[in-house]
């Protein structure tokens, strides 16, 4: 018990001691994340809205493919881009594995599906005569998916 106090202890001065080492891998743990959020929320929204609105072969299958890859665990898709950057893997000649980069690239496949589906479904839930309104009203389609939006 008295390990586990020690511990506790030694985390708590850590993080409150304002220790040097600690401040920059949180910066950096905070640049990755905001870093893959933005990325994804750039490439997940208008994909998301192109799936809900646009009608065009093989859209099943890609709104599919972003409903099986919001379940994906993290553990696999950590697995997928290590083998992929790996030295040896397809994309060994870029260098990136255990980089930021790598870690940017594997949060945004974890997150790309979630921000696209949801904006899907979103966008799928809209009651289908709000659209003619504003279309029959004079805006164009695009002023339609902005006030949509």
């Amino acid at each position: 018990m008295a390990l586990i106090w020690q511990g506790f202890s030694k985390a708590i001065e850590l993080v409150f001691g304002f220790h040097a080492e600690v401040w920059s891998i949180t910066w950096l743990s905070l640049k990755i994340s905001g870093c893959a959020t933005l990325i994804s929320l750039l490439l997940g929204i208008p994909s998301g809205v192109a799936l809900a609105v646009a009608r065009f072969p093989g859209r099943s299958v890609i709104a599919a493919l972003v409903n099986t890859g919001m379940g994906l665990p993290p553990v696999v898709v950590g697995l997928f881009v290590s083998i992929f950057l790996w030295r040896s893997g397809p994309l060994g000649f870029l260098d990136l594995i255990y980089s930021p980069s790598a870690m940017i690239l594997a949060q945004v496949i974890i997150a790309f599906p979630i921000v696209a589906g949801l904006t899907m479904a979103s966008f799928q839930s809209l009651n289908p005569k709000l659209s003619l309104q504003l279309l029959g009203i004079g805006a164009s389609r695009r002023q339609m998916l902005w006030l949509l939006c």
